[in-house]
């Protein structure tokens, strides 16, 4: 529809959605002759570049599976993920080779990226060999017969174990791009600009999504606040999506100032706390907030603006949309359950687990049916996050199973505290774990970093919370330290509570 219009942006380089299906092409043709066969595995360790774009189209139209590692993980990692997974083909951005470097990667046809052109580039000598698809030549037959058939395997943090290879399908990843399309309003003149990482599901199938409005791909090798802000202008950037943490750095930067246009932005990974919601409001940014895990492709749910709401005060505008909302148009409803998968009251106060199933959750862990029959009990997949359920239908996050704080037997959400604690003018943000406590079993305890210029005490910010918390939800402890974070900018809070229960017997596991 759109052969001359801009594809895919990178520095200095930008291709036609003409030459992103030439490039396409070239690595199906290179890949197949290569060895590749229907069903095997494809691993890509790369940063957003146009090459890790690619492959999220070559691989599944050469008939391979699609395994993108996080960035992040060290060689043993990489290696486990590699072996786990039966990878044949690994292709490796030049700035993480030293990662794969220790490997024995026999067996393993490895190909290098580098688009820094220092040294030559592998990647382009291979697409270049290929050669174009000749004219004469029909546009080749999709191989795949089923549509439940696996288009990639995504690996899990791996915070309690090995992580685990989450199997979407040709069927699922469809859907939620479609579904991706929908939620965020994009239309036939969306920017989008790559600050989720492709690898962390798929890039919650943005890699698709954008391609099916005729979008333009903005790619980013790294998130930088300063870097954002001039592509918002010179680009002309509509939507772009992170983790609470990258929205943090994106409002505090220096260059932050209201944008003269709507910029829809989409916030997960963490509930975001009110205090975020208002300030990018503040700035023009239309914030769409969603929920979900891996094993759902990320996304699930939303909560979007509401009839009503802009009548509302700012403060109770954001708190609504901390919520998670309900499903996505293209799954099923998400329910909130006790022990014996019974609906919890709609009466926003009753503990209950989040259960999903449908097109948007996974097809099962890769080669771990114990897992995987363990994760769907029941016949709901169980997310292991605590919520309530709203009486008009949302759902709302309380914690974690494993990060609820249990203190004299009254449950205390952590999410609840670092919302209050967040609101306290002097935190850019904040984590709340357990810690243990002689008289009540566990007290929570804050982590915080501190704006840059700010200052603050611990007993100021305990002071802060006891004004807008009851007594025992307030942290018994302040501690101010730069936050562990995953490379989807997620805080690590089991780094932070191991180390205070370092000794101890743990309740939380």
């Amino acid at each position: 529809m759109f052969p001359d219009r801009t594809a895919v942006v990178h520095g200095e380089r930008r291709y036609s959605y003409r030459q992103f299906e030439d490039r396409v092409d070239r690595l199906v043709r290179a890949l197949k002759a290569a060895g590749l066969e229907p069903g095997d595995r494809v691993a890509f360790l790369s940063p957003n570049t146009p090459a890790m774009l690619e492959a999220h189209y070559g691989v599944p139209a050469a008939g391979g599976v699609l395994v993108a590692v996080n960035t992040r993980l060290n060689a043993e990692e990489v290696g486990y993920i590699l072996a786990h997974s039966g990878a044949r083909f690994l292709f490796v951005d030049a700035e993480l080779q030293p990662t794969v470097e220790p490997l024995d990667l026999t067996g393993i046809t490895v190909v290098r990226i580098d688009d820094t052109g220092a040294s030559g580039d592998p990647y382009e000598d291979a697409l270049a060999a290929a050669g174009p698809r000749p004219p004469e030549d029909p546009l080749p037959e999709s191989w795949l017969d089923d549509e439940e058939a696996t288009i990639s395997i995504n690996y899990t943090s791996g915070t309690t174990g090995r992580p685990k290879g989450v199997m979407y399908t040709h069927r699922g990843t469809y859907l939620n791009a479609l579904g991706e399309v929908i939620t965020t309003s994009m239309d036939f003149g969306a920017v989008y600009l790559w600050t989720l990482p492709m690898f962390h599901c798929n890039g919650w199938c943005f890699t698709w999504a954008v391609t099916a409005v005729g979008g333009r791909h903005v790619c980013l090798r790294k998130v930088d606040p300063a870097r954002i802000w001039e592509l918002l202008e010179g680009e002309g950037v509509t939507h772009f999506n992170g983790a609470p943490t990258v929205h943090i750095g994106v409002v505090n930067d220096p260059a932050a100032h209201r944008l003269d246009r709507p910029v829809t932005i989409t916030v997960a990974g963490a509930p975001p706390s009110p205090t975020l919601l208002g300030q990018l409001g503040e700035l023009n940014f239309r914030t769409v907030h969603v929920y979900g895990l891996t094993e759902t492709y990320g996304p699930y749910t939303v909560c979007d603006w509401h009839d009503g709401w802009e009548e509302l005060r700012s403060d109770e505008r954001a708190r609504l949309l901390a919520r998670q909302g309900q499903n996505y148009v293209i799954a099923d409803p998400v329910r909130v359950v006790n022990d014996d998968m019974t609906d919890v009251p709609r009466d926003g106060t009753t503990l209950g687990e989040v259960c999903m199933r449908g097109n948007d959750v996974m097809k099962g862990y890769y080669d771990q049916p114990d897992a995987t029959a363990e994760a769907f009990r029941g016949g709901w997949f169980h997310s292991g996050d605590i919520a309530v359920m709203h009486p008009d239908g949302a759902i709302e996050l309380r914690d974690r199973k494993k990060d609820i704080i249990i203190s004299g037997g009254e449950n205390i959400s952590t999410i609840e505290v670092e919302q209050c604690v967040a609101r306290h003018p002097a935190v850019l943000e904040c984590a709340v774990v357990a810690i243990p406590d002689d008289k009540w079993g566990e007290r929570p305890k804050a982590f915080v970093t501190l704006k840059p210029g700010a200052t603050a005490t611990p007993d100021e910010i305990i002071a802060f919370c006891r004004d807008h918390l009851a007594g025992f939800k307030c942290p018994a402890a302040v501690e101010f330290t730069e936050l562990p974070k995953t490379s989807t900018g997620k805080i690590q809070k089991f780094v932070l509570r191991d180390k205070e229960w370092s000794g101890r017997d743990k309740r939380i596991n």
